[in-house]
């Protein structure tokens, strides 16, 4: 499952992406390579993210709400993109409801989340969720009396029988798939030493002068759950240091990091009763499901300086900013229909500027009210 370099950096080729419909918005993306992906600012211009958490495409899939959900979902995003015309869009995990999921068609589904921002040639990056390789959980209602489960799968002879399986499509196979099929995408399995926690990678975003001015390092992480516990690992928090130091000895570039689960950091700093300064944001309605274990990564973070917010999904019902030391913890917003809550649906933009560096973000909503403004970096 080795990530195939030759698809990109052997040619070096510079690429314009043009949003479709968009012709005043083009971002730059710079040659791949196996140490380094860099975006590019377009000169004068912010660099805008959108975060897209908690998907849960393909959930209950044989109901007949199930694939509305997938419908609505998708409508949420295309809003999103229509009203912010992003730069860029990272999908913060659960992606996929794999516990839900038939038979092996993962992929299907991967595919169907990633459409409306492929669709407008915008570039973007995943991580992985708690959903994403869940194993099948068989509904008690499929058991017959003798208690057997049916099979709801093609029949034998077909040629789609070797497509039915429970046992979920593995970390590995989903980022294989959307790297290999996906020029835009920007998602990397990340060190061979820290398998099965995949989407482990730092992605560049330069100045418009080129690659060697970097404005912000974004970091992924891979926080587990599904066929691993639910941490980020001491490996991990290794890999991090070892790799910030490299690329950013003296602190001077600003840092960003996602995963999916939040740490255990976040219980501490949560508002216990609404949402009050210094925190921003809108929804409290649940308490914090953290990570099972604190194994080094928030030690790292808060004790360096260059690192300006965490960003996570994975809690529905919460959408704030907390200040914690000298770093923001933030969630971002429930943009999918499958998963749980009701609760209106939508996303969490960054806008990144240069000179001088600021991170500035809000909250885009399906209805396309924007609330939940604040400056996370001065």
């Amino acid at each position: 499952m080795i990530f195939s370099i030759a698809r990109f950096s052997l040619y070096f080729q510079f690429v314009f992406l043009t949003l479709q419909g968009f012709d005043d918005h083009r971002v730059l993306a710079l040659p791949k390579t196996s140490e380094n992906y860099s975006l590019q600012m377009r000169p004068g211009a912010p660099f805008k993210i959108a975060l897209f958490a908690d998907l849960h495409f393909g959930e209950a899939e044989t109901t007949d709400w199930g694939p509305g959900q997938d419908v609505n979902s998708k409508r949420v995003m295309n809003t999103v993109l229509d009203d912010e015309t992003p730069d860029f869009v990272i999908y913060l995990g659960d992606v996929i409801t794999a516990n839900n999921i038939l038979i092996a068609n993962a992929s299907l589904y991967w595919d169907q989340a990633i459409s409306p921002t492929k669709s407008r040639g915008i570039p973007w990056a995943s991580v992985f969720g708690n959903h994403d390789d869940a194993l099948f959980e068989w509904p008690m209602e499929w058991f017959s009396a003798p208690g057997i489960p049916r099979l709801i799968c093609p029949e034998a002879n077909s040629t789609h029988s070797e497509a039915c399986s429970f046992r979920g499509t593995h970390r590995l196979e989903l980022m294989k798939h959307e790297i290999d099929h996906n020029a835009l995408s920007f998602s990397k399995n990340g060190p061979k030493e820290l398998w099965p926690s995949v989407s482990n990678y730092v992605l560049q975003v330069s100045s418009s002068d080129g690659p060697k001015s970097p404005v912000v390092y974004l970091y992924f992480l891979d926080s587990g759950g599904g066929s691993y516990p639910e941490v980020i690992s001491t490996a991990q928090a290794d890999w991090f240091r070892h790799k910030s130091d490299q690329i950013n000895p003296d602190l001077r570039v600003p840092e960003l990091i996602f995963w999916h689960i939040p740490s255990r950091a976040y219980k501490k700093v949560a508002p216990r009763f609404g949402i009050h300064r210094p925190c921003v944001g809108l929804i409290n309605k649940e308490g914090v499901a953290a990570q099972k274990a604190e194994l080094g990564i928030m030690k790292l973070l808060t004790k360096r300086p260059s690192v300006k917010a965490i960003f996570v999904g994975h809690n529905h019902g919460l959408d704030w900013c907390c200040p914690n030391e000298k770093l923001w913890l933030c969630f971002a917003r429930h943009t999918g229909y499958g998963g749980y809550g009701d609760w209106a649906r939508g996303a969490r933009i960054l806008e990144i500027t240069q000179k001088p560096f600021s991170v500035k973000s809000w909250i885009r909503m399906e209805d396309n009210v924007v609330h939940s403004r604040v400056v996370l970096s001065p």
